[in-house]
């Protein structure tokens, strides 16, 4: 499991104050909000303060972005940063709100680049205007060519075929990979891994991940369709859960794994109803990407060295450890 230093600086004091600050964090397509760090005092920067843009490609109500979220204002809240969260789903209109950063001469801006191609021309913008930009989460493969400084995520496709691997050694034959949003990068690359890694028979299932009632129509009529498929392998922990039903609805033998945790999929873990999740901890990415600009803002600091990317997983959650993870999930940060 890939973790930095760094996340563990936060004591225990400045967590409190962070995680209550932070109370508040699911937001809509598109919408701006600001999070100050007032409650956090200890282990507080004293240098000045600045204005950091995260601009994410969240869907609304898609809980992995809360954890996304809680990070960057834990580290807002340590190094005195004037977080503002926007985020939208279509590629285009994330492009224009990381435009609407730039407009404001914010001091850096963090942002997640799932359709690579839509952010090139804003990257290249930002840098003309001085600048910083990092990537977290999605775009791997591209941050570099993009311009960005760093880069702090999953290697989706070593990650997916060590979950080909995984499910292997527990005899599935059959995997149906549901994938939430056509295109996006990071979801196709775990897909495609998952195939490299697995010696069994791989499918590929789109949905539409915003209906999450035709989520579930789609998996259960699959698996009605096809009843040598064992294993649903999900990329989120919504869908896991989801599927689960369906596996249910559909009197499908089939087990059901999936990338990406909240509380909820925690449950299902220890309840043994989900077998595993990769975790990709979420949290350290915001956490990382807001804590880098100020690190590069204040002391000229690079992660990676500018070369390669900080890997924040895979890490596997299983029944055999998720008691330990359990506690951190049901603050919401993990």
């Amino acid at each position: 499991m890939h973790r930095h230093h760094r996340a563990a600086t936060l004591t225990a004091t400045a967590l409190v104050g962070t995680l209550l600050a932070a109370g508040c964090s699911s937001s809509s397509g598109g919408k701006k909000s600001e999070e100050g760090g007032t409650d956090a005092s200890a282990g507080k920067a004293n240098t000045p303060r600045m204005t950091v843009a995260m601009v994410t490609h969240a869907a609304p109500g898609d809980t992995f972005w809360d954890l996304i979220r809680k990070g960057a204002q834990a580290a807002a809240a340590k190094d005195n940063i004037k977080l503002v969260y926007s985020s939208d789903p279509s590629a285009g209109n994330q492009a224009n709100l990381v435009q609407n950063a730039i407009d404001q001469k914010v001091d850096g801006i963090a942002l997640t680049a799932a359709k690579p191609d839509a952010m090139k021309g804003v990257v290249a913008k930002a840098k003309a205007a001085g600048i910083p930009v990092v990537g977290f989460n999605s775009g791997l493969d591209d941050w570099k060519q993009l311009g960005m400084l760093e880069y702090f995520g999953q290697d989706e496709n070593i990650a997916g075929q060590a979950f080909g691997q995984r499910l292997n050694k527990l005899g599935a034959k059959h995997a149906l990979c549901v994938v939430q949003e056509q295109g996006q990068v990071a979801l196709e690359a775990r897909c495609a891994g998952l195939k490299k890694g697995f010696d069994g028979k791989t499918d590929t299932l789109y949905v539409n991940g915003t209906d999450m009632p035709s989520v579930k129509s789609t998996i259960t009529a699959k698996l009605r369709q096809d009843s040598s498929i064992d294993q649903v392998v999900t990329l989120g922990a919504p869908f896991a859960l989801t599927a689960v039903q369906s596996v249910s609805d559909a009197g499908s033998k089939a087990k059901v794994a999936t990338f990406d945790l909240n509380k909820d999929l925690v449950k299902a873990v220890q309840d043994g109803q989900v077998e595993f999740a990769v975790d990709q901890q979420p949290y350290l990415q915001g956490y990382l990407a807001v804590d880098a600009l100020w690190l590069y803002k204040t002391n000229g600091n690079f992660s990676g060295g500018g070369t390669a990317p900080v890997l924040t997983g895979p890490a596997f959650v299983t029944k055999d450890n998720v008691d330990d993870i359990a506690k951190f999930a049901a603050k919401g940060t993990r």
